[in-house]
C-alpha cells in the first residue's frame, strides 16, 4: 500500500503547496483523504486516472479539504467517464455542499446541474463505517464552530492511517494512534496556540505518548516551514510517496 500526497498546504498555499488531498494506492482500490481544489490535477499528475478512484473521504467542510469534488465531477461528466458510480463519504452535510458548490461552479440554467453517478455516505463521529471494503472510523475533533469536523482513522489491507483532519490537540490521537502504521497529523502552527489547529510545542510535549510506527506532519503554515529544521518530526511534502 502506498499513500500519495497530493497536498499537504493549508488553505493559503503557504510555500507554494497544493491543498489538502492523499492518495491511497491499495492492491485493489484507490481512495483519496480529502480532496482540496488542487487534487484533481494533482492526482493526473502523479500518474493516476480518476476513473479509477473508488471513493473520497472527507474530513471536513473547508474549501481546502473539499473545494476539488466540482472538478472530479466535470471531469467524469465530460472526460474520463466513470465505469461505477463515485463514493464520497463526509460528515453531515456534505452532500447539499458537494452539489450546491457544482451548481455555483457550473451550473448555467435554472435546475441545479445534475451531477455525474455519485453515491454519498454520511460519516457519524464514534461510528464504525465499511465503505467499499474500507473500514473507517470518524471521530469528532476540535477545529470549526459550525459543522461536525472529523479525524479519520482508516484500516485496509491489514494497514492502518490515522488522519487528524485539522483540528488542535485532543487526547483522541493518543487512543487512535496507538498502534497505527501511519498518522497523518496537520500541524499549521510552530508556537502559537490555537482553538482550531495544531501547534508543534503542543505536539511536541505528547510525542511520546503517541505509539504509531510513523508520524508524519502536514498542512504547515509559513512559520512552520521556516522552521522545519527544528521539528524532530518528518514533514510532508508535495509528491512524497509513503509506503506501508
Amino acid at each position: 500500500m502506498k499513500v500519495h500526497v497530493l497536498g499537504c498546504g493549508d488553505a493559503f498555499g503557504s510555500g507554494g503547496r497544493n491543498q489538502s488531498g492523499y492518495l491511497v494506492a491499495a492492491r485493489d482500490r484507490l481512495f483519496l483523504i480529502d480532496c482540496g481544489p488542487t487534487s484533481l490535477l494533482a492526482l493526473k499528475r502523479a500518474g493516476f486516472s480518476p476513473a479509477a478512484l473508488d471513493a473520497v473521504f472527507i474530513s471536513h467542510l473547508h474549501g481546502d479539504h473539499f473545494g476539488g469534488l466540482p472538478f472530479f465531477f466535470i471531469d467524469a461528466l465530460y472526460a474520463n467517464a466513470r465505469p461505477k458510480p463515485l463514493i464520497i463519504a463526509g460528515p453531515a452535510g456534505t452532500e447539499p455542499r458537494a452539489r450546491a458548490l457544482f451548481d455555483i461552479m457550473y451550473g448555467a440554467g435554472p435546475e441545479p446541474k445534475a451531477l455525474p453517478p455519485t453515491v454519498f455516505h454520511v460519516l457519524h463521529p464514534e461510528q464504525s463505517a465499511t465503505i467499499v471494503g474500507i473500514e473507517v472510523f470518524p471521530f469528532a475533533v476540535p477545529h470549526q464552530a459550525r459543522g461536525t469536523p472529523l479525524g479519520l482513522k482508516f484500516a485496509y489491507e491489514g494497514k492502518q492511517i490515522l488522519f487528524s483532519g485539522d483540528a488542535s490537540w485532543t487526547e483522541l490521537f493518543v487512543r487512535h494512534a496507538r498502534g497505527v502504521d501511519l498518522f497523518l497529523c496537520e500541524c499549521c502552527f510552530f508556537a502559537e496556540e490555537s482553538a482550531t489547529h495544531m501547534s508543534y510545542k503542543t505536539l511536541a510535549r505528547n510525542l511520546s505518548r503517541l505509539e504509531c510506527k510513523r508520524l508524519i506532519l502536514t498542512h504547515l503554515g509559513e512559520e512552520m516551514l521556516a522552521r522545519r529544521a527544528e521539528l524532530a518530526v518528518e514533514s510532508a511534502y508535495d509528491g512524497m510517496i509513503i509506503e506501508l
